[in-house]
């Protein structure tokens, strides 16, 4: 649970029986907004900001059905967020290829002073690039989303032990990817 999260936002969850459904939505927005579009930016999605969006409006008539205090209500948006970012590589297969824009080939522009903290690396999404799918998708939903082990566990539908076994592999991965890229820069 975030830190700060209101005290009268954790009593709102803790008897959600007789809450107002708009004031629900509103604590779990205000809560996993950001978390949920660092999650999807981090997994590619072409318009994070939309899907995030989506994201929430498929929740809120779910929340009714809602158990599980705050925790449940992150797991159930994490995994919508989940099915949505499926749904757009779905999409996105169905879909014509198109060619990149290559910002080196791109004269007209400078790079910016974002382009120049982060290196050509590209954030999270960058990093993430050059691992396998599922390496890239349980570091996405452990640290991106924060999401626990029992949860990424249950989205991804493999066992716990299965994804603590990924998360090392990935992290490993990651780690020799970058020592690969600073000796690479260095010679």
């Amino acid at each position: 649970m975030p830190d700060t999260l209101a005290e009268e936002d954790i009593d709102i969850f803790a008897d959600t029986a007789g809450a107002d459904p708009a004031v629900l939505f509103g604590v779990v927005y205000r809560t996993f907004a950001g978390a949920v579009l660092g999650y999807l930016k981090a997994r590619g999605v072409d318009d994070p900001e939309a899907v995030t969006q989506d994201v929430f409006l498929a929740f809120f008539p779910k929340i009714g059905e809602l158990t599980g205090g705050l925790q449940g209500a992150k797991s159930l948006v994490f995994s919508i967020a989940h099915a949505r970012m499926v749904d757009h590589y779905r999409r996105v297969e169905r879909r014509p290829a198109f060619t990149p824009y290559d910002p080196l080939q791109d004269a007209r522009s400078t790079a910016s002073a974002e382009d120049h903290a982060l290196g050509r690396a590209g954030g999270a999404a960058g990093m993430l690039e050059g691992l396998a799918d599922d390496h890239r998708e349980v570091l996405a939903l452990r640290v991106v989303a924060d999401l626990s082990i029992e949860q990424v566990a249950g989205i991804m539908g493999k066992s716990q032990g299965a994804i603590k076994q990924l998360q090392r592999r990935a992290l490993q991965n990651l780690k020799d990817q970058t020592l690969r890229r600073n000796q690479a820069d260095h010679e």
